[in-house]
């Protein structure tokens, strides 16, 4: 079933608007229909949170009609905020404390960015361990992005991830190394992921921790993991609920960077993203905005549009697969504990009878 709209949260009525089904919260208490409660930890910068919000939100949404799904967004103290999104977190977001309360069936940990090569020292980290700890208790999976990847396997492995030579950015062409595996049912062996990041944790790290590498890219890494268990960790280190443009308005920010003399060189394109004719163009608003810069004129406007319209999206539906998959996974493992903890209650003398 679609995602339920619980909460006041704007990224609702914009899923809606983009066609997506969402459904009213006096309508979804009326069916009979089973519900999954989704925990979203958005660690993201401000200029991000929304964005990765609904990204997030919108692959939830899009999974096989198992359940009705309650997403509650909630961030942590000691990530730099302006005041505007403090104010838009204390009047959507969710209280951890409360969720504690009500209870989950799963998590979603978002990256974040970091001013300390020491995680750990990270003013961020003691409350996000705080959710991790509590995390192991009493839901079903967590499922990691990013910098939470990094986190967690430095907390619960200790392993160091590691400086990459230059920043890796772009879309890469992935491989299945464990086909049989759940989370990748009915998923093509080979795919797209997205990457946008300055470290990286090696396979031989992760395989020595007694991890399991589920899918990796000769030029981009390991993109997904699991815990020794299969399931109840699930680690990203590439971004595949990525809109089509994010990789966009990554490359427009540095490049903006440049023009604005706080890089020395132009940016390099993000890899095998840009087809021919987009960096054809890109290169040429790049000369012209020079020329311009050297001649005191005004900058032209970046061809955001332009641009936009000659990219492809080749991870989308693979994203969608493996999030249906956890979900499925999820769904199928609370409903059994579920009725081990119906049966737990039952007077044995007679089946049809509750203890009291």
């Amino acid at each position: 079933m679609p995602l339920v709209e619980h909460l006041e949260l704007p990224t609702f009525s914009r899923l809606r608007e983009q066609g997506h089904e969402v459904l009213p919260l006096d309508r979804a208490v009326h069916q009979d229909i089973r519900e999954l409660h989704i925990g979203f930890l958005n660690m993201m910068p401000d200029a991000a949170l929304v964005a990765t919000e609904r990204q997030f939100i919108r692959l939830v949404g899009n999974c096989n009609r198992i359940a009705q799904f309650y997403v509650y967004p909630f961030s942590l103290n000691g990530l730099p905020r302006s005041e505007d999104t403090l104010e838009y977190i204390e009047r959507y977001y969710c209280k951890f404390e409360d969720l504690k309360q009500q209870g989950l069936d799963a998590l979603i940990i978002t990256g974040a960015n970091v001013a300390n090569p020491y995680l750990q020292k990270e003013p961020f980290w003691e409350p996000l361990m705080e959710v991790v700890r509590w995390a192991d208790k009493n839901v079903a999976s967590t499922l990691c992005s990013c910098l939470a990847t990094h986190a967690l396997l430095k907390y619960l492995h200790g392993i160091e991830r590691q400086p990459l030579p230059a920043k890796r950015w772009g879309v890469y062409s992935h491989r299945i190394a464990r086909p049989d595996h759940p989370l990748l049912r009915g998923i093509n062996t080979r795919f797209d992921v997205p990457h946008s990041r300055h470290n990286e944790i090696s396979r031989r790290q992760l395989e020595a921790a007694g991890l399991t590498v589920l899918v990796e890219s000769e030029e981009g890494g390991v993109h997904m993991a699991v815990s020794p268990d299969q399931f109840r960790m699930i680690y990203l280190q590439g971004h595949p609920e990525y809109d089509i443009n994010s990789l966009l308005k990554e490359y427009k920010r540095e490049v903006s960077r440049y023009l604005q003399g706080a890089l020395d060189a132009p940016p390099a394109f993000p890899e095998n993203y840009f087809p021919a004719a987009a960096a054809q163009l890109a290169r040429e608003f790049l000369e012209e905005a020079q020329r311009a810069g050297a001649s005191d004129s005004a900058l032209p406007d970046f061809p955001d549009d332009k641009l936009e319209a000659m990219l492809d999206n080749t991870w989308g539906d693979t994203a969608k697969a493996v999030v249906n998959n956890w979900l499925g996974l999820v769904y199928q493992l609370t409903n059994l504990d579920r009725n081990k903890q119906f049966m737990a209650e039952v007077d044995p003398s007679d089946p049809l009878r509750m203890k009291s």
